[in-house]
């Protein structure tokens, strides 16, 4: 029924809340993932054109028996693969409410105290990340958007008809970037890929050596991606020199700091990120490290106006009359969307109701975890880091005695298979990397929940599993 009674929605309600109750209660005794096929969910489906309606116990049957099982848990915390979040119960509660009240966040008149809402999050987050007062910007879905957004702020600002554009990220950036230059009629080709050190960062010596190559051959390079963070190693670029070199060659500084930017709200990670707040713009995910559920990426601009210039479109039935300057606001004009849902609910409640002082103890434990099972195996006999941990995401392998005298092409299809086995099994999930040329085994710890005992339980994990598995293909 479209239009159900007062009644009935509280029924409705009470029952959404029993089962999301019971899901997060129950997290640490299920399976982190389930080996299945397509086939085996569909079976469960019913995929006939529903033509008469299903009673709604039906429907959350249909959820707890077929959804949640055959899901990855995203919320258990030994869930290390990828960059991602758990989301919080809190963050669960606002996105039914920002359902509820179904705002659309286009301009001030379409949803007043929303949109007022989400210039006060982003104001916080400018504080957050210690950008100038005039800073802002605005949510998007994620931190993709986010960087499509900020090269798109760039080009306005540094666009020059002579010669084609040329910009600069190191090779351990996301592929995000050069998509966007993909999208932006820029091109991949001119996406110079810059060499990166040991520790995975970019090479800035190489990045001036790539900048004066393509002013001498008549390119106009406009744009620098700096990493705070980065999806492979956590790898954190060297954001002051990065924002010198910038300035030199009169370039947009953009940093993107999807997965690893708010970790400056830990002490130990701070200075780590000096000079972020020198950036032209930033991408991060607060659907990452404030722990909400996707999506929720925010793009920052040091001087929003440009992106205004970027994006602003006139036409008669966008045009806002009879209002004055600040209930004329539109975010249509600071980004790429249109329609754009209450994503600042969820972090106006998470900030306002856990706090930085929470949020803050929460990432360190993140880091302290990540930093306590590089301890193990370097400690170890039988595992080995790929790469150090800056962040919290670590990269490793597992060489047995029996494979300590094999190639390393043995190792790595070793431990690609051991992965795969590893996820089947269910307990812990790791995703994976290349480093160098060789395979890694990659997890990221991105979980309030977890602890340093799940760090020794994955080890656990990776023996047992290991052992069931043949050392050669």
């Amino acid at each position: 029924m479209l239009e159900p009674s007062t009644d009935k929605i509280r029924d409705w309600g009470n029952s959404v809340m029993q089962l999301v109750a019971d899901y997060f209660g129950e997290l640490r005794d299920r399976r982190v993932y389930r080996h299945m096929s397509s086939q085996e969910i569909r079976d469960r489906l019913d995929v006939a054109l529903p033509i008469k309606g299903m009673h709604f116990d039906e429907l959350l049957r249909v959820f707890r028996e077929t959804v949640i099982p055959f899901s990855r848990q995203n919320a258990h915390p030994r869930m290390f693969g990828y960059v991602q979040s758990p989301g919080a119960p809190l963050a669960a509660l606002g996105d039914l409410l920002a359902s509820t009240l179904n705002a659309n966040l286009t301009v001030w008149r379409s949803a007043p105290a929303p949109v007022e809402l989400e210039r006060l999050t982003i104001n916080w987050i400018r504080q957050i990340l210690g950008f100038n007062a005039e800073a802002g910007g605005l949510f998007v879905s994620g931190g993709s958007m986010a960087n499509l957004a900020a090269i798109a702020a760039a080009r306005q600002a540094k666009d020059s008809s002579s010669g084609c554009l040329r910009m600069y990220a190191s090779s351990e950036t996301h592929f995000s970037i050069a998509k966007a230059a993909a999208l932006l009629g820029i091109g991949r080709q001119n996406v110079r890929h810059v060499a990166v050190d040991e520790h995975f960062r970019i090479r800035v010596d190489d990045l001036v050596s790539q900048i004066t190559a393509d002013l001498e051959a008549g390119c106009f390079p406009f744009c620098v991606v700096a990493n705070a963070g980065t999806v492979n190693t956590g790898a954190i670029d060297p954001l002051a020199e990065i924002r010198e070199v910038a300035n030199r060659f009169q370039l947009w500084m953009h940093v993107d700091g999807s997965y690893g930017a708010l970790a400056v709200l830990a002490k130990s990670a701070r200075e780590l990120f000096a000079g972020i707040e020198q950036a032209d713009s930033i991408a991060l995910d607060p659907h990452k490290w404030l722990y909400l559920p996707v999506d929720v990426g925010c793009v920052i601009y040091r001087v929003p106006e440009i992106a205004r210039a970027a994006f602003a479109h006139e036409a008669e039935y966008t045009r806002i009359i009879g209002e004055k300057a600040d209930e004329a606001f539109a975010f249509w004009d600071y980004g790429p969307e249109l329609s754009r849902r209450f994503r600042a609910l969820n972090v106006w409640m998470l900030l306002k109701g856990v706090g930085l002082e929470s949020l803050s103890e929460a990432i360190e434990s993140n880091l302290a975890c990540a930093r306590y099972f590089e301890s193990m195996v370097r400690a170890s006999d039988d595992f080995e880091m790929i790469a150090p941990v800056e962040l919290s995401i670590f990269c490793f392998r597992h060489v047995p005695m029996q494979l300590q005298s094999e190639s390393l092409q043995a190792i790595d299809a070793f431990n690609e298979r051991l992965l795969i086995a590893l996820q089947r099994d269910g307990s812990s999930y790791l995703s994976n990397a290349t480093l160098g040329g060789r395979f890694a085994l990659r997890g990221c710890v991105l979980n309030y929940r977890t602890t340093l005992r799940d760090m020794e339980i994955l080890l656990d994990d990776l023996r047992r599993v290991a052992r069931s598995l043949p050392t050669s293909a």
